[in-house]
């Protein structure tokens, strides 16, 4: 008897805890906010996805969410779980100081600006990738986190099926071409994003960590930008040429909700304000912020765009 009572535990512990996170999450779809995001949606030139759920009712609104669309720079979210994989694993030290060298250089960002042999601890090189969005710091810690190859096996063990890093990992070119850095539903990012929150990534204290980074964000002039400052709020950007994308928590006061709105395809390709995705991007923000709070009165105040970058 007792043989057998070990051989259960043994199989109900060995049974991974996060497989098939996201499936089966909603309780239903909100009919009246899937067609205020359709008709936001409809006169885009372009291709457009959203996925929204509401995680006190359990309700979604989605539009294309299951459509693989480019990460551009979202793909930092992945990656920086798998540092913390590589972390939790004992392979890497989160005090560890790392030393850059000029040949990890790929733009001018923060990390590519350092002199050959600067010290810099991986705390902040995490902040930089999260925050600034460093893209020389990303692909470093690309590397670190074991490349493409151990990133994407996380993700397709957590049940992530459409989720997945593309550049500089082998066997996967043909969806480079096609995507870019890396690609992802509005669904997936969403509820990775929504794992992260509920302390189900990695561990609750890893999960905690990098929910931390996700709330220090440089970038928040689009979505982040139709929700009160006051309101706690953690995001991840990403903008190439024809495509822009934002996943975005909120701790509104009614209930959290978590959403992704992606863009591929745009005929707009201009790097301004006024770009037809990043216009979206706010849109959709603000649709779905007075749909959950439509009491609340706030609203941007005059002139607050003359201080977007």
């Amino acid at each position: 008897m007792k043989n057998i009572l070990g051989i259960l535990i043994f199989l109900l512990i060995s049974i991974p805890i996060f497989a098939q996170p996201f499936k089966n999450k909603s309780s239903g779809i909100d009919k009246n906010l899937t067609s205020k995001l359709e008709k936001a949606m409809l006169a885009f030139n372009g291709s457009a996805g959203v996925y929204v759920r509401n995680l006190k009712t359990g309700k979604a609104a989605m539009v294309n969410a299951d459509t693989i669309f480019p990460t551009a720079s979202m793909v930092k979210v992945p990656i920086m779980i798998g540092v913390f994989n590589k972390l939790s694993k004992g392979e890497l030290k989160f005090d560890q100081v790392l030393t850059y060298r000029d040949s990890l250089k790929y733009d001018d960002g923060v990390v590519g600006s350092f002199r050959d042999s600067t010290k810099i601890p991986l705390p902040k090189v995490i902040h930089l990738m999260i925050s600034e969005s460093d893209n020389t710091g990303s692909l470093w810690l690309q590397a670190l986190a074991g490349g493409g190859i151990s990133i994407n096996q996380w993700l397709e063990e957590n049940g992530f099926t459409s989720t997945r890093v593309n550049s500089r990992t082998p066997g996967r070119k043909q969806e480079q071409a096609t995507y870019g850095w890396g690609q992802t539903t509005p669904k997936e990012m969403a509820e990775l994003m929504a794992m992260i929150w509920q302390g189900k990534v990695i561990s609750p204290a890893a999960s905690e960590r990098m929910y931390r980074y996700l709330g220090m964000q440089f970038w928040d002039g689009e979505a982040l930008s139709q929700i009160p400052p006051y309101i706690k709020a953690s995001a991840k950007s990403g903008a190439v040429n024809q495509a822009k994308s934002e996943v975005v928590m909120v701790h509104a006061p009614h209930g959290d909700y978590v959403f992704c709105i992606t863009t591929k395809n745009q005929q707009d390709q201009r790097w301004e304000r006024e770009n037809e995705g990043y216009k979206l991007i706010r849109k959709v923000s603000e649709i779905i912020w007075n749909h959950f709070e439509p009491k609340n009165k706030w609203k941007p105040v005059a002139g607050y765009d003359r201080w977007w970058f």
